[in-house]
């Protein structure tokens, strides 16, 4: 049975989505299929054409784990942790995070999106940092004609950085919040990046260092670690150093500058929509 929250609870403790049994579960095999997906040229030995092996197509294959995240805000609901005004913050935050990233466009590294979904998903919870995490990208490949085979990929890796920011530790308070924040964003703004590289990063031909012994495309015929020393070396060239970097200093700067107003008003929204599951 789902209620509002009661006497004494703490709201320091509640999530507008709370995660019932079933949802971590639904949650936990979205994110392990999607994390093969995206790391299955380290993880698979892929055989040459002569050989007969069956062809590996991550971006079909990803399809399928479309409907298990939508299961999870399916469940969500189901178990009374939406209601209309959690869906409505939702529907605000999203859109707002779609111009948000209409405005910024990744141009030079200034990227706006992730500091609005950290806090969000700090404030309400793991669950809606999930969510607003898909349905922002959604909403601003929409906006930008930015619908592609890259967009799934896009959606879970923005979904995990929502997730990640409502599973840290909630005790911490004040400018050691901010500093947390902070730090946190930087380091998603690179694994989003490198993540990123790497669901694209197989399909490349001819790409080359001058200097450099071969080239740094996927060797189907390479052992992981040797494909992993190549990823490693070119995604350090083509956006560690540049956009992953400039996608990290604005994180972290927007966190410590805008933080402080932004979760108190996320905050205050919170108390009004928040939903809390308690025993029948």
């Amino acid at each position: 049975m789902s209620t509002r929250t009661s006497v004494g609870t703490s709201l320091d403790d509640v999530r507008a989505i709370p995660l019932s049994l079933r949802s971590r579960v639904t949650l936990a095999v979205a994110s392990v299929l999607g994390l093969m997906m995206l790391c299955w040229p380290l993880l698979v030995q892929v055989g040459d054409a002569a050989g007969g092996a069956a062809r590996i197509d991550p971006p079909f294959l990803f399809l399928l784990l479309l409907p298990v995240v939508i299961a999870v805000v399916v469940a969500e609901m189901s178990e009374g942790g939406m209601d209309a005004r959690v869906l409505a913050i939702l529907g605000v935050l999203s859109a707002v995070n779609a111009l948000m990233r209409v405005l910024s466009a990744g141009t030079a590294g200034v990227e706006l999106v992730f500091f609005l979904l950290i806090l969000s998903g700090r404030v309400f919870g793991a669950g809606f940092g999930f969510v607003l995490g898909v349905t922002s990208l959604f909403a601003s490949a929409l906006m930008t004609a930015g619908v592609g085979p890259w967009l799934p990929f896009q959606m879970l890796c923005a979904a995990w950085v929502g997730l990640g920011a409502g599973l840290l530790p909630r005790r911490v308070s004040g400018r050691a919040e901010l500093v947390m924040l902070a730090a946190y964003g930087v380091v998603a703004a690179y694994l989003f990046g490198a993540l990123m590289n790497l669901s694209g990063w197989p399909f490349l031909l001819g790409v080359a260092v001058p200097g450099a012994e071969g080239d740094l495309t996927f060797d189907p015929t390479a052992g992981p670690l040797d494909n992993l020393r190549t990823f490693a070396v070119y995604t350090l060239i083509t956006s560690t150093g540049s956009f992953d970097t400039g996608r990290a200093i604005t994180t972290a700067v927007a966190v410590l500058v805008l933080g402080p107003a932004v979760l108190t008003t996320l905050r205050r929204a919170s108390r009004r929509a928040v939903v809390v599951q308690t025993a029948p």
